[in-house]
């Protein structure tokens, strides 16, 4: 029994407008399984696939007031591509921001309601996820993150340092998830977090203890009934939260 990354949720006040810029951006498609929420996947996709980390846009009305902690990295295969990607975002809605990284060979840039991104400059490594590079964390022992998440999924460690952790689909396929050293403080609640799900025909009580057994924690203060609620919220060992979807 193992789970894996599935898609990453983010929080916006308006799901349907945040959701047409992250499809113009991605080239993905779009639809929606209700109101106040926002589906993205590539175009032709067979959910769930490791050849993709899926995008949930969920309609929420709190305002977003300090640096998420969790973000994606576009990759690009050129100077040039990476500077026509920047333009083409910025016709969108997007601008550029100031997260203290100084003089740097990516460019951090904002979504239309705020939410931070990196655009990178070429990199061979990511010459085969597809748009997005990787699904960035922000942690505080790197380490841990990749002793949990290594367990937890049946993603691949692939670097573990002081500073970084990444993973990827043991298929070799799709983006990276990496795990950054912060310093920054974890404040409320994440408006965007990662998703992750068991394999069909997996029981989901028994992966949610599975996971508790490795470390991950039900959360303090939820605000919600979890038993309203087909999935599980949990959080891992420094806090964070991610839900445990129902196998698929």
């Amino acid at each position: 029994m193992t789970t894996r990354l599935v898609q990453i949720n983010m929080k916006a006040h308006d799901d349907a407008a945040l959701g047409r810029f992250w499809a113009e951006a991605l080239g993905w498609g779009i639809d929606s399984e209700g109101p106040g929420v926002t589906n993205l996947e590539p175009v032709g996709f067979s959910y769930p696939d490791p050849a993709a980390v899926c995008i949930d846009i969920i309609a929420r009305p709190e305002p977003k007031t300090v640096k998420n902690r969790v973000h994606v990295d576009l990759a690009t295969t050129s100077a040039a591509h990476q500077a026509e990607l920047v333009a083409r975002l910025q016709g969108l809605g997007a601008t550029l921001a100031d997260v203290g990284q100084g003089d740097v060979p990516w460019t951090v840039m904002a979504d239309p309601e705020g939410n931070e991104f990196c655009v990178l400059e070429p990199r061979e490594v990511y010459g085969d996820t597809g748009p997005i590079a990787a699904v960035v964390v922000d942690c505080a022992d790197p380490r841990e993150m990749a002793r949990f998440w290594g367990r937890a999924t049946d993603w691949t460690v692939h670097e573990v340092t002081d500073t970084q952790a990444t993973l990827r689909s043991a298929k070799g396929v799709g983006p990276y998830l990496e795990f950054i050293r912060s310093s920054d403080p974890k404040s409320g609640w994440n408006r965007v977090h990662i998703d992750v799900a068991p394999y069909k025909g997996d029981d989901l009580e028994a992966e949610a203890a599975r996971l508790r057994g490795l470390g991950a924690l039900d959360p303090t203060d939820a605000g919600f009934d979890q038993s309203a609620i087909h999935w599980k919220v949990l959080t891992d060992p420094e806090g964070s939260e991610f839900c445990l979807l129902t196998p698929r």
